[in-house]
């Protein structure tokens, strides 16, 4: 847990600093003028949570949309080949760069979900994938691309499944 926190640290930009402080310096001055407006007591308490949404979903949602607008990237699939001698599972694609930051690392993940024709099922199954390998790929120029391929393994599902492949750069 203590190197999750520790890399979560080292990997924070100069934005995300911005955004942590403009969160609760927001929380700050909300608190500030509700106590500033105490007597019209329903005015205050809106206030008060508004704060305390400010100081919990600026952070959260802020850090996500903030990364995906940076770091945004663009990936496809090529080719997805279930070997037939080895438990395998091969997907071939292409990571594109389409930010104008340069990407000092990327980390392709593949999960693989079951599919069940039930819309609750088929809602909850990409929550918690049975299979899932990760790569690491570096150095990517802005508007570059580069070619990768994430082998699953062991893969011995028989039946209907789905596939998902995503990025998170920085």
């Amino acid at each position: 847990m203590n190197q999750q926190i520790t890399a979560f640290l080292d990997g924070l930009i100069l934005y995300d600093y911005l955004l942590l402080g403009g969160s609760l310096l927001l929380f700050v001055l909300l608190l500030i003028l509700a106590v500033l407006l105490r007597k019209k007591l329903l005015l205050a308490l809106l206030l008060i949570l508004l704060a305390f949404t400010a100081i919990i979903l600026g952070p959260t949602v802020g850090y996500t949309k903030l990364h995906d607008f940076i770091f945004s990237n663009n990936i496809s699939i090529r080719e997805v080949k279930a070997l037939e001698f080895t438990q395998a599972l091969i997907v071939w694609g292409d990571l594109n760069n389409t930010s104008s930051r340069h990407f000092s690392e990327c980390a392709i993940t593949a999960e693989v979900y079951k599919v069940a024709n039930n819309p609750v099922l088929d809602a909850l199954y990409p929550l918690n994938p049975f299979k899932k390998a990760t790569i690491l790929t570096e150095d990517i120029a802005a508007g570059g691309s580069r070619s990768y391929k994430i082998i699953i393994e062991p893969f011995t599902y028989s039946r209907e499944y789905n596939l998902s492949v995503g990025a998170k750069c920085r």
